[in-house]
């Protein structure tokens, strides 16, 4: 995820969790209603620790950058992606915002999901990094699901 500045570059990056409420989106998305209600419940957004960026929105997903996104469940590695592999770009994704979204200064984006999404139950201990070059770890969350 990454924070924006007034000329909605980014300028701070952290590894977040964006939890849906799957039984609430299903069953919304058959009544062909919106599904907020599925991303809107206490925890369903958590954000770690902020790492400044001097980057640019291209440079997010640059092999020779070395971002990668890591997630665990109870000590299981459930995602390893380096950010080259989005499918969908935080460029694109700005660029698909701005001429509609009232995106502004300080706003945070969620930027992308890598493959190995599952479901969490009570008591689950998750632990997400974002890591840079070499390995060193640029923002980290620990929780343990409610």
């Amino acid at each position: 995820m990454v924070q924006l500045n007034e000329a909605m570059e980014p300028v701070a990056l952290a590894v977040g969790l964006d939890l849906t409420d799957r039984a609430a989106q299903s069953e919304l998305r058959a009544d062909q209603l919106p599904w907020a209600k599925g991303k809107c419940f206490r925890s369903s957004a958590v954000i770690g620790s902020w790492s400044a960026w001097s980057g640019t929105w291209d440079d997010l997903v640059a092999p020779e950058q070395g971002l990668h996104l890591f997630l665990s469940v109870n000590g299981e590695e459930r995602q390893s992606s380096p950010l080259s592999e989005m499918s969908v770009t935080p460029r694109q994704q700005i660029d698909a915002l701005l001429p509609w979204a009232p995106v502004a200064t300080g706003d945070v984006l969620f930027t992308g999901t890598p493959q190995g999404v599952g479901q969490l139950h009570p008591g689950d201990r998750v632990v997400a990094r974002l890591t840079g070059p070499d390995g060193e770890e640029l923002s980290k969350i620990e929780v343990s699901c409610a």
